[in-house]
């Protein structure tokens, strides 16, 4: 809980300066690239966890990191304070924070589709324009397969789940006999 507070603000800082630049989505990839970077070493975030390895150490990997990562110089900056402040652990709570912000600012919203079978394009179209339509806000749409829901649609748009798939529907129609029996 105090993590997600501290992440919220140090995501909200780095929001106000990028707006001062009218910059949200490229410091965002920024920050997620950065992300992908750490994620994609268990050592290099195990490192950075890691308080046997004092800041100075931290500091100069850091430097080693940026040298090689194409990164705004406001950007890189945001990360050297974050290792400064023994922070740089709450990156991904960071990211999280700063998605929600740049979307709520750009009147964005973020919508996973799980389907038991391939969609055409013209049907994620479909399914994109009328998403846009119902929630007043550009999509963010990631489809992925999932045939154990056997037909039909599980949308997650932010918080909300709309669950129109048969496996679902076969769960209500169970509950409601044995409720009978």
């Amino acid at each position: 809980m105090i993590g997600s507070e501290i992440s919220k603000r140090y995501a909200k800082a780095f929001f106000e300066l990028a707006g001062e630049e009218n910059k949200y989505e490229a410091f965002y990839e920024d920050l997620n690239r950065f992300s992908g970077v750490l994620v994609s070493s268990k050592d290099l975030k195990e490192f950075f966890a890691n308080p046997v390895f004092n800041h100075v150490e931290k500091k100069q990997i850091m430097d080693y990191l940026l040298e090689r990562i194409e990164l705004s110089p406001l950007t890189a900056n945001f990360l050297g304070l974050l290792v400064d402040k023994g922070r740089i652990g709450l990156l991904d709570e960071i990211v999280a924070s700063y998605r929600d912000m740049m979307d709520k600012a750009l009147m964005r919203v973020q919508v996973s589709v799980r389907t038991a079978y391939p969609l055409s394009p013209e049907q994620q179209a479909s399914l994109l324009q009328q998403l846009e339509e119902t929630t007043k806000k550009k999509a963010d749409m990631t489809v992925t397969e999932d045939p154990s829901l056997l037909a039909g649609l599980v949308v997650r748009v932010g918080d909300k789940v709309y669950d129109g798939s048969v496996r679902t529907q076969l769960n209500n129609i169970r509950n409601l006999l044995g409720e009978e029996i």
